[in-house]
């Protein structure tokens, strides 16, 4: 029996996650370091194996990273692009290669060690010598065909060395990444430009390669490294991971010129001893150390768990820290009316960048780690995001710290502030307060939801203050004699944006949805509802019964679903979206909300012939199965195609029914 707690915490944690992968995946705009990432995830995947009824198939667990753009074409990955599980301890890095050693039956394998490069993973197709195709790492199973802008990199070769060596159609994978100095360049241009700065190395390589014209990728300073082998046609490959690389370097690939070889664990500790402060040295970003098993064989043996390779780890640096003076704590009030506390910090370096603010999340972690105005704290840059407190240094608190409460009318537009039960944060509950109308307006114009170029943060304020948007509907009934009264905004630029909102106009349901900003609705959720409903209407009119009646949607967000519909301000909102000829429906009916297959815990393995393991999973999630990664006594049926592996000895063992694609396709069928 799952205690209700229990229950509520997964809920959280899933939420919390969804945020910051959107964040950090989507927005390039993280919001907390990878090491309290690192935490959360950590957390949200114990309980899940400690209580595996509670795992739904959209948990971030089940996934790699993100969905693919749909500005670019899909790829599949032949062979799924997996993450690493962290490291943080030399105990951590112990028990996994003690459990490695243990599947090994005693014997202790060679390591490979290789710096961790903060980039984005890349996979290259070559076929008959040459470059065929590149695609990111997407969610690991699906990536992004990116081709062009990949060959825009020069250390990646077109044409291989040494074609003949080469098997007739391999991939290789790899990571790609910004120079340091590169970097800052490009930030200080952007600045000068009135441009975002961005956050890190690894945005600005994401934010490069996923350019439309490949001519801004060119004129960026981006390189790769190539880590692997991915998958080969043909030939004979070698026998280790070591040898790979250097029959890779044989080709033409660029290499990581620090990897290294280590016949013990111990050698692979002293490795990664010595790039905690080698780092400083290198001109790009490196997080951690990937420790390898060096034989093939070994690695196939050891296998994958879940969506990690047992074969390897990360071994993460520790965090960069530096400690500063606490000057004020201030509120910025979100688009949903959350009221978010960040620390004003006397100007001090922390990994080489001069920090002014960091982050704090509320007031209950505020008080649990007894943060107060006035006090020395230690700041820190892990993984290169928007810097955090981590706690006071009570060694040098005089008595003259002031303790923090939440102010009990909004900073902004005076109102009475609540907290909801069960809610971390404290909410303005005047959905007209100017800070979130600035906040929702943002999100609506953003990438991820309507997308609509040239409208960025200073001309939604600009906008704003000259009253000729009152809310996100507004923008599409502006005309080019408004636009020309504000400052600096050109007849060019204003036709351009009026093409702009006429484009959006057309944009799917899915961003229409996640472009209202209900609470606790992300892309996905709005991905999900407009399947299910196939308009706004449908959705606006749902009650929570038949909310929750979707597999992954919760008591909370049919709740959420229903209030936000309930205010008569969004009606209106809505109403004009549909009168300015905005699409609030799909062309095509929507999906039937009958879902015969609730209830029932699938598990897919082995290579299918006429659908690909992602399209059998996604259909059963869409028929409202749940698709889960291991077998257990909870599963009801595992679909096994060639090649299946342990799965089926382990579903035959715990007698779970096995079916073949063609009994799958029949079952859909009955």
């Amino acid at each position: 029996m799952v205690e209700p707690e229990t229950r509520e915490r997964v809920e959280r944690l899933r939420r919390e996650i969804n945020y910051h992968n959107h964040r950090y995946y989507v927005l390039d705009q993280p919001v907390i370091s990878d090491a309290e990432y690192d935490e959360l995830f950590r957390e949200l995947r114990d309980l899940e194996a400690q209580f595996p009824e509670l795992v739904t198939p959209d948990s971030p667990t089940q996934r790699v990273g993100a969905e693919p753009s749909p500005e670019f074409q899909e790829v599949e990955h032949r062979v799924p692009m997996l993450s690493l599980t962290n490291a943080f301890h030399p105990e951590d890095l112990r028990a996994w290669y003690r459990r490695a050693v243990g599947l090994l039956d005693g014997t202790e394998p060679a390591l490979v060690c290789e710096l961790k490069i903060d980039g984005l993973a890349v996979a290259l197709v070559y076929e008959d010598g040459a470059l065929a195709r590149g695609s990111t790492r997407g969610d690991g199973f699906r990536g992004e065909d990116v081709t062009p802008n990949l060959r825009t990199i020069r250390s990646i070769p077109l044409r291989l060395l040494d074609g003949g060596n080469a098997p007739r159609r391999f991939e290789v994978r790899g990571e790609v990444y910004f120079l340091l100095d590169g970097f800052q360049q490009l930030n200080r241009q952007r600045e000068e430009e009135g441009l975002p700065a961005f956050a890190n190395p690894r945005n600005a390589a994401a934010g490069s390669l996923r350019q439309l014209d490949p001519r801004v990728t060119a004129s960026r300073p981006l390189d790769i490294f190539i880590y692997g082998l991915g998958w080969a046609e043909g030939g004979t490959a070698p026998e280790t991971h070591w040898d790979t690389l250097q029959w890779l370097k044989a080709l033409g690939f660029k290499l990581n010129p620090n990897c290294q070889r280590c016949a013990s664990l111990e050698d692979a500790e002293d490795y990664h001893r010595r790039w905690v402060e080698g780092r400083e040295s290198l001109n790009y970003e490196v997080d951690g150390v990937v420790v390898k098993v060096d034989r093939l064989d070994y690695q196939r043996h050891l296998g994958d768990v879940g969506r990690e390779p047992r074969w390897a780890i990360a071994y993460k640096f520790p965090a960069r820290q530096a400690v500063t003076r606490l000057l004020e704590i201030r509120i910025n009030v979100g688009r949903t009316g959350s009221l978010n506390p960040y620390a004003v910090l006397e100007p001090v370096q922390v990994g080489g960048v001069t920090v002014r603010q960091a982050a704090l999340h509320n007031e209950e972690d505020i008080h649990r780690k007894d943060i107060r105005e006035g006090d020395w704290v230690v700041v820190q840059r892990a993984g290169e995001v928007i810097p955090q407190v981590v706690g006071p240094v009570l060694a040098k608190r005089t008595g003259g710290e002031r303790e923090f409460h939440m102010p009990g009318r909004c900073p902004v537009c005076g109102s009475e502030v609540v907290k909801p039960e069960g809610e971390a944060m404290h909410r303005c509950p005047n959905t007209a307060c100017p800070a979130q109308v600035f906040e929702r307006l943002k999100h609506f114009v953003s990438q991820s939801a309507m997308d609509i170029e040239g409208i960025g943060e200073k001309l939604c304020l600009a906008l704003l203050e000259a009253g000729l948007v009152h809310d996100a509907a507004d923008i599409y009934y502006l005309k080019k004699d408004d636009l020309l009264r504000l400052e600096r905004l050109a007849e060019k630029s204003a036709s351009n944006l009026l093409q702009a909102l006429e484009k959006s106009r057309e944009r799917p349901l899915t961003n229409v949805i996640f472009a209202l900003g209900i609470m606790h609705v992300g892309s996905e959720m709005a991905a999900l509802l407009a399947r299910r409903f196939g308009s706004v209407d449908r959705l606006a009119t749902a009650t929570e019964e038949q909310l929750t009646a979707i597999p992954t949607v919760g008591p909370k967000i049919a709740q959420s679903i229903v209030a936000y519909f309930r205010q008569e301000g969004n009606r209106r909102v809505l109403e004009k979206l549909r009168r300015a000829g905005v699409r609030v429906e799909e062309r095509a009916p929507a999906e039937p909300l009958r879902q015969p297959l609730v209830g029932k815990r699938f598990v897919v393995t082995g290579r299918l012939e006429q659908f690909t393991r992602s399209q059998v999973e996604e259909k059963i999630k869409e028929l409202g199965g749940h698709v889960g990664s291991s077998v257990s006594r909870n599963t009801d049926y595992l679909v096994a195609g060639e090649s299946p592996g342990s799965k089926l000895d382990q579903a035959k063992e715990l007698g779970v029914r096995v079916l073949s694609e063609g009994e799958f396709l029949e079952l859909l069928r009955e």
